[in-house]
């Protein structure tokens, strides 16, 4: 029997971690050699395109108020009755599947807690190795610090989990450092940035913005994830000027509120060097036919733009988590992206940027880890089989 690699991501605002899990799960089930559940919070999962062997999961979804507070997004029901319902529901499809491997994103014991009675089954059990998969950049280290003091963060690691896989190069963030992680040192294994590989056949620009209906020629993209929180950088966008002979695309996300989706569809009218995309299934085609990229600084975001060797601006969310800035902040220091504040953020100062984007800049590749997909199977072996092996046997050639 094939073995069973399950993945669990809460997703209650945007599409990050589920993004982040089924990239892991076509790593996983290259060849037909394994098979892989996604458990997702996100119904929006479903306009993902999902390769053979990866089934997908979403419950009942929750969704995050302006204030902070979490709630559910549909039902009508109170948060301890959608986390006791999405609990029992995560339970009951994991003691039947039996999973050879869990990865766990972020949460160890699932948002709210709502994973811990299926952990805790699954260990009590045994057979099924657990693992935690983190960011390389959480937030502030004094905000984590604190965060997992009170969650019983470490105490759940050290409890339940076997491995704790950190998706990036320890060399531009290393969280055991920061964080004060060293208790559970001995679990983490870096696997490098999640960067998707260069296609052997370099994209035709043609092709893919035909696909797409916008109009062939020299493009500036701009993306914001989700959408939910990048409505400053895109007005700035819409309203930034492109030198002669060079076009605009923004893709709008599926959770960017409809009164500023509204507003760039109506710029876009008036601009005929402007195209607005309500959302783009596979994001990769599209960076590497841009000659420059202008996004936000989440994690997929970030990988697949360096992934792809474009010059890239990088306007980072700094409220509530400065997670972003960190990451930015610490990689342009390396010179492999540019860096724009908010406070800086502009239509002018966007456009200024775009003139010049055509200025040389090192080559990711060369100064980072981008290895980190690649690894992955070697990684899930390792679970699997609960031998060890040296950190250097797993960090592959850049």
């Amino acid at each position: 029997m094939k073995p069973r690699i399950a993945f669990y991501s809460h997703d209650a605002l945007g599409l990050g971690h589920m993004r982040r899990n089924l990239a892991l799960a076509r790593q996983v089930v290259e060849g037909g050699r394994r098979s892989a559940l996604l458990i997702t919070g996100a119904r929006e999962a479903g306009a993902l395109p999902m390769p053979d062997g990866v089934e997908c999961l979403t419950l009942p979804a929750l969704r995050k108020g302006s204030d902070g507070s979490y709630g559910s997004r549909s039902l009508g029901l109170s948060l301890a009755t959608m986390l006791r319902l999405r609990a029992e529901t995560i339970t009951t499809v994991l003691e039947a599947l039996e999973p050879d491997v869990l990865v766990v994103d972020k949460h160890p014991l699932g948002f709210g807690g709502e994973l811990e009675p299926a952990v805790s089954l699954l260990h009590r059990r045994g057979g099924t190795r657990l693992v935690l998969g983190l960011r390389e950049v959480l937030d502030a280290p004094q905000v984590v610090r604190r965060e997992w003091g009170s969650a019983g963060t470490e105490a759940a690691i050290a409890a339940y989990f076997d491995r704790v896989w950190i998706y990036g190069d320890r060399a531009v963030y290393d969280p055991v450092a920061e964080y004060g992680l060293e208790a559970i040192a001995e679990k983490v294994r870096y696997t490098g940035y999640l960067a998707p590989e260069p296609g052997a056949e370099p994209a035709d620009r043609s092709a893919v913005l035909a696909e797409l209906g916008a109009p062939d020629g020299r493009f500036a993209l701009c993306v914001v994830g989700g959408g939910q929180d990048g409505g400053d950088l895109a007005l700035a966008f819409a309203g930034c000027p492109f030198p002669a002979g060079m076009s605009g695309i923004f893709v709008a996300g599926p959770f960017m509120p409809e009164e500023i989706r509204r507003h760039l569809h109506q710029a876009a009218e008036r601009r005929p060097d402007l195209r607005v995309i309500d959302f783009v299934k596979d994001l990769p085609p599209l960076y590497a036919t841009a000659d420059c990229i202008i996004a936000m600084g989440g994690y997929n975001t970030v990988c697949e733009v360096l992934g792809t060797g474009r010059r890239a601006l990088v306007v980072p969310r700094e409220q509530p988590r400065v997670e972003q800035l960190l990451r930015a902040e610490r990689l342009a220091a390396l010179g492999v992206l540019d860096v724009m504040r908010a406070d800086d953020l502009g239509p002018a100062a966007l456009g200024r940027w775009i003139a010049a984007s055509d200025r040389p800049r090192p080559a990711a590749r060369d100064r980072i880890d981008l290895g980190g997909l690649r690894r992955i199977p070697a990684l899930i072996g390792e679970a699997i089989s609960g031998v060890t092996r040296q950190p250097e046997e797993l960090h592959l050639a850049r």
